[in-house]
Order: structure tokens, then C-alpha cells, then sequence
């Protein structure tokens, strides 16, 4: 789908989907993550919400490990627009990936078990107690919560989320934009249903990263973020410039920007989870430090013994994972061309592509700890129907253990 052009400015484009938003939904909140895309957004849909004189919702969902300047900034926002927000600042045990790390490849965001060792302490306003929603349950996955907040707050009537999301960030976000598989509320592509009350509203997909810092500079008496200021000064790009949790798949690209930056915050991200220093340091590295770009197998192995080389030194519970990962990847292209099998290796550009299998495209997943093995083909589930997918996989595991049964972790072991 090719994008149009039309002759308005993206400013007033946005302006007028977040009127239509207030004139179309009962209930308004907006999602926001103290970022330079949701930061324009607060200023935005607070500036509307206060011509109409309505409240609107502010949902943040703090994530613990985040900068100390980034929390201040969300502070001052809601204090800047007090009168117009109903804030729900969330500091609750929420599930999140740690990707540095195969021992520990989950971690619990304002865990109670592990208070001592918290990054930073909740600010007086959050929400901590675990009963202030009916909906929630220590450890909820972060996609969990979203949805089902918003169907909370919708009280049973229409409801609108503001969401600041750009296409092109990502080609996963044009398509959002793009396809027009969900519905959309109005026939306006820019909404999308997530629930039976609940439509996301997205006011900015078609600005540009320069857009962002162009309303900025127009808008001197609008506070922004001044973490980007630092990031600059430590040469990033501004694509490269991302505001989230430090130890996500994507994100631990920028995990060494903290000791840069904030140095007191650095020690206590290192101490909070395993793996983190090791991530920082290594994660630019090219080669099996991280499984980017070209790799190498170990004098006398395989590709295919390297793989199982590298599971068999994994702890029991990611051993077990990339277990089911790799023998699905094998089962589909058995099924799909490859009788005997998947190949040692195949055609470079084609296994760069995903339009070739191979026993070198697993040992990069492995060596990437790619835990959702998104590099071959398969995508992060819903957390609840994965649950009830390895249920009947864990109790066979336990009944024959037929997954170690079915796997050479040493060259010298007999199967």
C-alpha cells in the first residue's frame, strides 16, 4: 500500500483525529511512557482535553529499571496537566523478558521479593497496591495488562486510547496503520478495535522523527524529555534514540548507555538482574559473542552438534524451551520440502531471508538468546494460550522425558 499525500501539515492532521476521538467516545485515556512520541501526544491531547474541559485518563506503566531523568520528566507532565488528567501511574509486578541472560530470561518489574535490590523506589503517586484492579495478578504479562486496563476504564462505554506510535519506526507499525484487517471505528484508518469497548487512536503515525523535534522547537513552554539531549551528546542517532525497559530483546542494544548517563542508576540495573553487565559489554560485538552477522562453528562439530552443543550447556527450564522451539522449526520444513530433515546449512542470503532452513539459522537463534526464536519464522504468543500450548508438552516431558530422549547434547553421547 503506497502512502498519499495530501496538503495539510501532519500538526493539524493530528489535531483534528484527536477531536474526532472527543467527539466520538465516552471515555478517554492515553498511554504514555515518558517518551518523545508520547510526550508530543500528552501535550497534544491535554491541550484538547482542557479547551473541552474534560479529564482524560494518563496510563504509565513504570517498568522500575528506567532513567531517574525519565521519571522526573513524567512527573512534571502530570503535574503540568493536574487539572485535566486522572493519572494511573502503575508500579505493579508486571512480567517482563530479560535478554541477556538464558538463567534468567523472565524478570518481575517492583517484585516484592526482591525490594532490597529495586533500581529505583515508586514515586508517591504510583499505584502499588496489587487489589486496586480486579482485573490484575502478581506477575501479569505487560500485553496482558494493557488491553484489560483499557477495558476497565472504558466502564462499559466507548472508549478512546491514545497511543504514540509512528510507521515509520517499523514496518510491524505501517502494518498496523496499513492493513485493514481489524476494525477500524468510523472507517478512519488510524483507529484500531482492541476490545468490545476500547479503540486505539494513533493522531501521530505519519509524522517523521523530525516532526517530533520541530513541534519541540515550536513549542518552547512544552517540556520534553531531556534524556534525548544526553543520548546525543553520546553520539546516538535519532532512530537509535528508544525509551523502554533496558533488558528486552531490542532494547539491551542501548542496556550500555546507562553507565554512561546515569552512572548511580547503572549499578543498581546491573545488580537487578543476571546478566546485565555481561549484556552491556558484549552486545555491539559481532560473531557467537551475540549471533550477529556471520558466525562460526567450533573445529570438528556440525552446525546441527553445535546447536545441540549449545542447548545441552543451558540451564533446565531454557534448555527445555529451546527444545520445543527447535524440534517445531524441524517438524515444519520436514513437512514442507525437507523429508530427511533440515540441512546443516543452505544458501546464505536465502537463510538471511528466512526463505531457506538450517541448523546454522538455529545456532544463530541460540547464540542471539533469541528466547521467541523470532529468527526462525516463529513470533512472541499470547502469554495466556502459550500457557495452555506447554502444558501438555510439560507433562509429557515429565511422564518420558522424550525431548532429552530425542537429542545428542555431546558428540560422544549415544542417543
Amino acid at each position: 500500500m503506497l502512502k498519499k499525500y495530501i496538503e495539510t501539515d501532519v500538526l493539524t492532521e493530528a489535531q483534528n483525529r484527536i477531536s474526532y476521538a472527543f467527539d466520538n467516545f465516552e471515555r478517554i485515556y492515553l498511554s504514555f511512557s515518558a517518551g518523545k512520541d508520547s510526550t508530543v501526544m500528552m501535550h497534544l491531547v491535554c491541550d484538547e482535553a482542557r479547551k473541552r474541559n474534560k479529564k482524560i485518563g494518563i496510563l504509565l506503566i513504570d517498568l522500575e529499571a528506567q532513567y531517574d531523568i525519565t521519571m522526573k520528566h513524567a512527573e512534571t507532565l502530570f503535574e503540568m496537566y493536574a487539572d485535566t488528567i486522572e493519572p494511573y501511574w502503575i508500579a505493579l509486578p508486571i512480567h517482563l523478558r530479560n535478554a541477556v541472560s538464558v538463567y534468567e530470561p523472565f524478570w518481575t518489574c517492583w517484585d516484592r521479593n526482591s525490594m532490597d535490590i529495586w533500581v529505583r523506589q515508586p514515586p508517591g503517586i504510583a499505584i502499588t497496591n496489587e487489589d486496586r484492579f480486579p482485573f490484575f495478578w502478581p506477575g501479569m504479562e505487560f500485553e496482558e495488562f494493557v488491553p484489560q486496563f483499557g477495558e476497565w476504564y472504558s466502564q462499559g462505554k466507548s472508549c478512546a486510547n491514545f497511543v504514540g506510535i509512528r510507521t515509520d519506526e517499523s514496518l510491524n507499525r505501517f502494518r498496523a496503520i496499513a492493513m485493514n484487517k481489524k476494525e477500524a471505528h468510523g472507517n478512519k484508518r488510524y483507529t484500531t478495535k482492541i476490545t468490545d469497548n476500547v479503540f486505539n487512536i494513533y493522531p501521530i503515525y505519519d509524522w517523521k522523527v523530525e516532526d517530533i523535534w520541530g513541534y519541540h522547537g515550536h513549542s518552547p513552554c512544552k517540556p520534553y524529555n531531556h534524556l534525548y539531549d544526553l543520548m546525543h551528546m553520546a553520539g546516538l542517532t535519532l532512530s537509535q534514540m528508544r525509551i523502554c525497559q533496558p533488558y528486552g530483546d531490542d532494547q539491551r542494544r542501548n542496556l550500555w548507555l546507562f553507565h554512561i548517563i546515569e552512572p548511580q542508576t547503572w549499578a543498581r540495573v546491573v545488580s537487578r538482574v543476571n546478566g546485565a553487565n555481561g549484556g552491556a559489554m558484549y552486545i555491539q560485538e559481532w560473531g557467537n559473542i551475540n549471533g550477529y552477522k556471520k558466525i562460526t562453528k567450533p573445529k570438528g562439530h556440525t552446525w546441527k552438534s553445535f546447536a545441540e552443543l549449545l542447548i545441552a550447556s543451558m540451564p533446565p527450564r531454557s534448555k527445555a524451551h529451546y527444545i520445543d522451539k527447535t524440534s517445531m522449526f524441524n517438524k515444519w520444513w520436514t513437512d514442507r520440502g525437507y523429508p530427511g530433515g533440515i540441512p546443516d546449512a543452505a544458501d546464505y542470503n536465502m537463510e538471511a531471508n528466512h526463505k531457506a532452513p538450517s541448523w546454522r539459522r538455529v545456532c544463530k537463534s541460540l547464540l542471539r538468546n533469541d528466547y521467541w526464536c523470532k529468527g526462525l519464522g516463529f513470533s512472541q504468543p499470547k502469554s495466556a494460550n502459550y500457557k495452555k500450548y506447554l502444558a501438555p508438552i510439560r507433562q509429557k516431558e515429565r511422564a518420558l522425558s522424550s525431548a532429552q530422549q530425542s537429542f545428542c547434547f555431546a558428540r560422544n553421547q549415544q542417543c
